[in-house]
């Protein structure tokens, strides 16, 4: 008597054969490997070089990771160098120009270099209370706030100054202690950042050049003959000191970018050095990891065959009826 299997055991519950399942299985598999180019199993295929394996990858994290910051670094000094420029660009001449002015006794030239110190003042607060992302990069550790306040605040707190002071010993002092005094003017009601920056690489607003440039520009702004100021009128030595004071800051900033700019090369140096390292590291990487696409592909074609054949055998094996097994 011949005995006929029903069709759920010639093929699994979804249709399908062990056989079938398990090339489907590797069909997935080696289809993500010919894209890829690594090996799907690490674990496997490593066998005992897993730890190599994970240790190589932990260095190239980190290499990223370094990347990241260094990215980061350097964003900061090129934003901050460009507002150093800003800042050099602006004031550009006005020293000589009213030190021309005071000595010819020009008094439209005065009026003219005032105003435009009064430009090159708002230029100079504006550029350094640009912040890089959520921290501005002139405010030291106070990173969060914008450094300071505005140049009208600040205008008014040395005409409070010209006006009162006695003579031009009187005003020189001050102003120094306005500019320089923990306890002065300047910090206590312009700038809102820190003395000091724990990052070395930033230049925070009590930076002796910036106060030199500002102080400098401010007695210039207050130096027309609109604002009336007595100390400040004709051939002011104050005027003199302070355009002597603004050259001075001007000398004083160059070497200050000076400074951002080494921090710039060793920035890009790093930046190469650990590009390097990742080459050597990805490529040992590579060697322990990395699947031959060809040979994937050559084997994606063969399962295809493979899964198609099994598939045409299958459903022959479903369609069989005791006319066709006793022909």
């Amino acid at each position: 008597m011949l005995r006929f299997l029903p069709p759920s055991s010639l093929t699994s519950s979804q249709g399908l054969s062990p056989e079938i399942k398990a090339i489907r299985e590797r069909l997935e598999t080696t289809s993500k490997e010919t894209v890829t180019g690594r090996y799907e199993d690490m674990t496997r295929h490593l066998s005992g070089r897993i730890s190599q394996a994970m240790l190589g990858q932990k260095a190239i994290d980190d290499i990223e990771q370094q990347g990241v910051r260094l990215q980061i670094r350097e964003g900061r000094l090129e934003l901050t160098q460009r507002s150093l420029e800003v800042v050099q660009s602006s004031i550009s001449g006005l020293p000589a120009r009213m030190q021309a002015a005071l000595a010819s006794d020009d008094v439209a030239s005065k009026t003219a270099t005032a105003r435009d110190s009064k430009s090159a003042l708002s230029e100079t607060f504006s550029a350094l209370n640009v912040r890089y992302g959520e921290r501005y990069l002139f405010a030291g550790d106070a990173a969060t706030t914008p450094p300071f306040a505005s140049v009208d605040d600040l205008l008014s707190d040395i005409r409070q100054i010209a006006t009162t002071a006695t003579d031009d010993a009187d005003f020189a002092a001050q102003l120094d202690t306005y500019f320089n005094s923990p306890t002065g003017g300047w910090r206590a009601n312009i700038y809102a950042g820190t003395e000091t920056a724990s990052d070395p690489e930033s230049v925070p607003g009590t930076n002796d050049s910036l106060l030199k440039i500002i102080s400098g520009l401010a007695v210039m702004a207050l130096s027309g003959p609109d604002e009336a100021l007595p100390i400040l009128n004709g051939a002011s030595s104050a005027v003199a000191v302070a355009a002597q004071s603004l050259t001075d800051g001007q000398t004083s900033l160059i070497n200050v970018r000076a400074v951002v700019g080494l921090s710039q090369a060793r920035v890009q140096t790093e930046k190469e050095s650990l590009g390097v390292e990742k080459t050597v590291l990805t490529a040992a990487f590579n060697e322990l990891t990395a699947r031959d696409q060809y040979e994937a592909a050559s084997e994606l074609k063969e399962l295809e065959s493979s899964l198609e054949a099994a598939y045409t055998l299958t459903s022959r094996l479903a369609n069989l009826t005791l006319l066709n097994f006793l022909r």
